[in-house]
């Protein structure tokens, strides 16, 4: 494969390396496109040199979804809102624009999206192209509130794609997972800004599971974390209200946000590395170290959490109605065995979308997402949860850590055909392939 570099591009000797420092490669050169002709022509020279080509964003995906050792493009100046259009209720982005960012701009505009993950360092295209979502009873994943997208293929060409133009592309690029182009922007539906309130309280495990369907019921948005080795959780409810700001207090932000989500939480997890036996009574303390509290503010700075403390993560949707049992299986197998898990269970859900490989794909569906501290072995949690998780019907989330292949996801998606004959059109070559797209969507 030819390393020579193409006009405007530097030859890159340095490797590049995801958030959680799980996955390296070393590209063969990189380009930081300030326009989409200059992203057209920098696919074509990689084409005409033979080289592969991934976008890469801030790389907090666990899996090697941007891994490349051909053409690495960085998206950092195609950033920036298009435009906004106030009747038409949609805002179009530059793919590379960090999700703070335009949260922020949204809101300085009047404007908020409907629902977002709780972190917001990725770039937009970077988490809509793995499927990135929050929890929500009737709002969906941040991919689900596209209406357009802008996509530059293979060999340079830029499609537009919405339910109107180039339909077929659109149900597949929302989640495409760098596997059909590079997206150069996107087209949100955004609404006028409004207040959630958020309403936090710690609840026994027992409580929790056996009022799951009515607190999702009674919810905008509800999520709960499970702290193994305990019967503790703590929930959150999110839901819309007439305001006015109320957030909470500098000295109880510090010490819920900074001190035991990240500093504490940082410190303990350092000694549950060191010492593993001591995780089972730092997780009797740290489930009820958070207190009850209510806040109301803006919905960015409801639903987004600040997260330094780095982890590994494998997160799976199952059938909503499944995910009561499925958690009780994944409980009873932490109890019965010699795992130290020193990280929450996270427990989110959505509704049903119509995108071609979104895990909420044609299901309501829940998430569970474990994690474990970097540095800390994973493998045999993982591995035991994964096994609890493919029996209930559950596909892996696209960025997180997995070991499932395209014969799974042959079962697993009813229009996974669909993508795969879609992505022989548009990159027959494997232009943006790699190992792991090899691996989860077959040569």
């Amino acid at each position: 494969m030819s390393t020579a570099s193409g006009t405007g591009s530097g030859k890159s000797t340095k490797a590049w390396r995801n958030w959680a420092g799980n996955v390296t490669s070393r590209p063969a050169r990189e380009v930081t496109p300030a326009s989409v002709d200059e992203l057209s022509a920098a696919l074509r020279r990689a084409k005409a040199d033979g080289l592969r080509a991934k976008p890469v964003g801030t790389g907090h995906s666990f899996t090697a979804t941007a891994a490349t050792d051909g053409l690495l493009i960085r998206p950092e100046l195609l950033t920036g809102i298009r435009r906004i259009d106030r009747e038409a209720g949609t805002v179009t982005v530059e793919a590379g624009t960090p999700l703070k960012r335009l949260n922020a701009a949204l809101a300085r505009e009047g404007l908020s999206l409907t629902n977002m993950g709780d972190i917001m360092d990725q770039t937009v295209s970077g988490a809509i192209s793995t499927g990135t979502h929050g929890t929500g009873r009737d709002s969906a994943s941040i991919s689900a509130q596209i209406m357009a997208l802008e996509l530059v293929t293979a060999d340079g060409t830029v499609l537009t794609c919405s339910e109107k133009e180039n339909p077929e592309v659109f149900a597949a690029a929302r989640i495409g997972l760098g596997a059909l182009g590079v997206i150069s922007a996107m087209t949100f539906a955004v609404e006028p800004v409004f207040y959630l309130t958020a309403r936090e309280e710690p609840m026994t495990f027992d409580k929790v599971t056996s009022e799951f369907d009515a607190l999702h019921a009674e919810n905008e948005h509800f999520e709960f974390y499970w702290f193994p080795h305990t019967g503790n959780c703590t929930t959150k409810r999110n839901n819309r209200s007439s305001g006015p700001a109320a957030p909470p207090g500098r000295v109880s932000a510090f010490v819920e946000d900074e001190i035991l989500s990240n500093g504490l939480f940082q410190a303990v997890n350092t000694i549950g590395r060191a010492v593993p036996a001591t995780i089972p009574g730092i997780a009797k303390i740290s489930s009820k170290a958070l207190s009850a509290r209510t806040y109301t503010d803006i919905p960015y700075k409801v639903f987004t959490s600040p997260r330094r403390v780095r982890f590994m993560e494998m997160e799976y949707a199952v059938p909503r109605a499944a995910l009561v049992e499925t958690l009780r299986e994944l409980r009873t197998m932490v109890e019965r065995s010699n795992l130290r898990i020193s990280f929450p269970v996270e427990i989110r859900t959505a509704p049903a979308d119509d995108i071609t490989l979104s895990t909420a794909s044609g299901r309501e569906s829940a998430y569970i997402a474990v994690h474990m501290y970097r540095g800390t072995p994973y493998q045999a949690y993982f591995t035991a949860a994964e096994r609890i998780f493919t029996a209930h019907e559950g596909r892996p989330h696209w960025g997180k850590i997995h070991t499932r292949d395209a014969a799974y996801f042959a079962r697993a998606y009813p229009r996974f055909a669909e993508f795969t004959a879609l992505r022989d059109r548009l990159d027959p070559d494997r232009m943006f392939g790699n190992d792991y797209l090899r691996r989860v969507l077959g040569a």
